[in-house]
């Protein structure tokens, strides 16, 4: 069939509007997103580092540790030689306390601080987590071994971050878990061994320590700036201090817990 040419060219003239205006619509290619860029990871200059050092102390009547009854498992009780004294509160004999964990609450700058390549132990032994208190960052990992003749059950109860619940065969393979958000504290325990119990900080940044034998504690490497410390004891409670440094400062920062 035969068609006007006056027809032919309205037809085409049609079909590449309506092609114009699918391109234009968005009937080509999209353009591409720009992405978010993610936070640049954190930098301390060296030469203004400040350090805050200090020591936990205890105040009152020193409380009577008491024994963990093991009789009913002879696999945890014959590998200790006397009876076994609970730690939720031990007292130094230069009277600080052990098992505190101390932080930077708040002050920071807002900057992304890389989690250490290393894993943070943790260990079963003589039925006993140890050490009782540990810290570490978010996205460590968090290496659980058990070096007992016994099964032993490994179960986290955080707030935040995901629960889990693994057994782990006598001298089993260690397990190797992560936490994914900023939690103070994760409490763990065992469901074979209920006198078994271990505290995990869980911190977004790099200063935190936990006192040992001496009570003391150490903060390096920090930003100068306004500081708020907290103290975390799982018996005694918190306490916070407010601290300022300036670049290449080194300060004193001291709590003092009661019974």
């Amino acid at each position: 069939m035969m068609y006007p040419m006056a027809f032919v060219s309205k037809t085409f003239l049609a079909l590449g509007t309506g092609l114009l205006l699918l391109t234009s619509c968005g009937g080509g290619a999209k353009p591409e997103e720009k992405k978010a860029e993610a936070p640049a990871p954190a930098a301390v200059d060296p030469a203004s580092e400040a350090t805050i050092t200090g020591k936990v102390s205890f105040a009152g009547d020193k409380p009577v540790a008491k024994t963990i009854s093991m009789d009913a498992v002879p696999a945890c009780a014959n590998q200790h030689k006397g009876p076994v004294k609970a730690e939720d509160t031990v007292v130094n004999g230069n009277g600080t306390l052990k098992n505190v964990f101390v932080y930077v609450k708040s002050g920071l700058p807002a900057r992304q601080w890389a989690a250490p390549k290393t894993a943070v132990a943790l260990d079963q032994k003589g039925c006993i987590y140890s050490p009782r208190v540990i810290g570490l960052m978010v996205g460590q990992d968090l290496e659980i071994s058990n070096n007992d003749p016994s099964m032993h059950n490994v179960h986290p109860l955080p707030a935040k971050n995901k629960e889990w619940n693994t057994s782990q065969a006598p001298k089993g393979e260690k397990i190797v878990k992560q936490f994914d958000k900023e939690e103070i504290m994760v409490r763990f325990k065992c469901n074979v061994h209920p006198w078994m119990v271990a505290w995990v900080g869980v911190v977004s940044h790099p200063f935190f320590a936990v006192t040992g034998e001496d009570g003391s504690f150490s903060l390096k490497g920090l930003p100068p700036g306004e500081y708020t410390l907290e103290a975390w004891h799982e018996k005694l409670g918190t306490q916070e201090i407010k601290v300022t440094v300036a670049a290449k400062d080194a300060k004193t920062a001291d709590f003092a817990f009661k019974n």
